[in-house]
C-alpha cells in the first residue's frame, strides 16, 4: 500500500502548468519547418538571396517584390543590402531598394531613400529623401589618395 501524499493547491497548479506547457515546448522542438532546397544553392555564388517579411512574384511581368525588413545577399557581386522594400525586375536585370536603402559592396557603401542596381552594368543609382542627401563611403586602394 502506497502512503498518501497531500499536495498543496500551489503545488498542484505548478504540476498542472508544467503538464500543459510540456506539449507546447516539445512541439517547438519537433515541428521544424522544412523548405525545399535547390541542390548546392547555398554554395552557388550566382544565387541572389532575398529575405523579408513578405514576398510576391508576378510571372506575367517578371517582377518579384519583397516587403518588410528586406535583406539581400548577392555573393557573385560581393553585395549585401537592406531596405523596407525591394523589387527585382528580372526582364530588365534591375533591383530597386526603397525605404531607407543601404548597400555595401567590397567595403564601399551607399545609403539613400531609393537605390537602383543595374545588374548588367554593375552600376548603382541612389536618390535621397526630400530635402536630404545620399551618402556614400568609398575605400580607395593604397596609392590613389592625394599626396601618397
Amino acid at each position: 500500500m502506497m502512503p498518501s501524499v497531500r499536495l498543496s493547491s500551489s503545488h498542484l497548479l505548478l504540476r498542472l502548468g508544467l503538464a500543459l506547457m510540456m506539449p507546447v515546448a516539445l512541439s517547438s522542438v519537433v515541428a521544424m519547418p522544412s523548405y525545399p532546397q535547390t541542390p548546392n544553392a547555398a554554395q552557388d555564388n550566382r544565387a541572389l538571396r532575398v529575405r523579408s517579411d513578405m514576398q510576391e512574384s508576378d510571372s506575367r511581368t517578371g517582377i518579384i517584390t519583397a516587403r518588410g525588413n528586406v535583406r539581400i545577399n548577392y555573393p557573385a557581386r560581393n553585395m549585401q543590402g537592406t531596405a523596407a522594400q525591394a523589387q527585382f525586375f528580372s526582364r530588365e536585370q534591375r533591383i530597386v531598394l526603397s525605404g531607407n536603402a543601404y548597400v555595401i559592396q567590397d567595403n564601399n557603401s551607399i545609403r539613400g531613400e531609393t537605390i537602383t542596381y543595374l545588374l548588367d552594368e554593375g552600376r548603382f543609382i541612389a536618390l535621397p529623401e526630400d530635402n536630404k542627401q545620399v551618402e556614400s563611403i568609398y575605400f580607395l586602394p593604397d596609392g590613389t589618395a592625394p599626396g601618397l
